[in-house]
């Protein structure tokens, strides 16, 4: 079944999309998995604690990435590989493209040696889709600070680092656009939902 994975910079919504495809998809009879990373299960979760905590304005970027690969290595092994050999939908907030945004476009490491540990990490496995929801980073991270009750630790970076973000996620689109959909983020979340649902729709032969 589907491994569909959501992706964008800070304050994109593509959280809220994955919701709303995980209702539509279920309304609609089929077996849905949410999940997120980093994350998605008790160990990862701990993780994602370290690597979102803006009290870690020292982390280094090499730490972060190894973090982020170790969180993603428990998650296939306890919710990823078991939901797809059970055959549910499995809908993912951030994956392996947000590793090379941020960590690649972002923090400045070597593409090679991410791309290739992140591959190993994962086994070679990648989405059958992923959406990536495009926003101005200025307006991503005004969004993001209305929505949170404080600042996180990549929402603290400087507004540079989130262009670099952007630009990675574009990239990554124009070199798998069979893999990779881009959804402008236009209107409010009803209206982007119904380009998400007309991509998904497509390509999966919903109704």
């Amino acid at each position: 079944m589907p491994f569909i994975t959501f992706e964008g910079v800070e304050g994109s919504g593509k959280s809220t999309q994955l919701k709303l495809a995980a209702e539509r998809l279920g309304a609609a009879g089929r077996q849905v998995r949410a999940t997120r990373e980093p994350g998605g299960t008790a160990i990862a979760e701990r993780i994602r604690e370290i690597l979102m905590d803006a009290r870690h304005a020292e982390l280094d970027p090499m730490t972060e990435w190894l973090l982020i690969e170790a969180a993603r290595r428990q998650h296939l092994a306890e919710i990823v590989r078991p939901a797809l050999d059970a055959g549910v939908y499995l809908l993912c907030d951030r994956f392996c493209d947000s590793t090379e945004a941020y960590q690649v476009g972002g923090r400045g490491l070597d593409e090679g040696m991410v791309r290739g540990l992140d591959l190993r990490v994962r086994n070679g496995l990648s989405p059958d889709l992923t959406l990536v929801y495009d926003l101005d980073p200025r307006e991503g991270l005004a969004r993001a600070k209305n929505r949170d009750a404080g600042e996180g630790r990549f929402e603290a970076a400087a507004l540079a680092f989130h262009e670099r973000v952007r630009a990675a996620f574009l990239a990554i689109a124009r070199r798998e656009p069979e893999r990779v959909a881009v959804v402008p983020v236009r209107g409010d979340a009803a209206a982007v939902f119904a380009d998400t649902w007309r991509i998904l729709a497509a390509r999966f032969g919903l109704t």
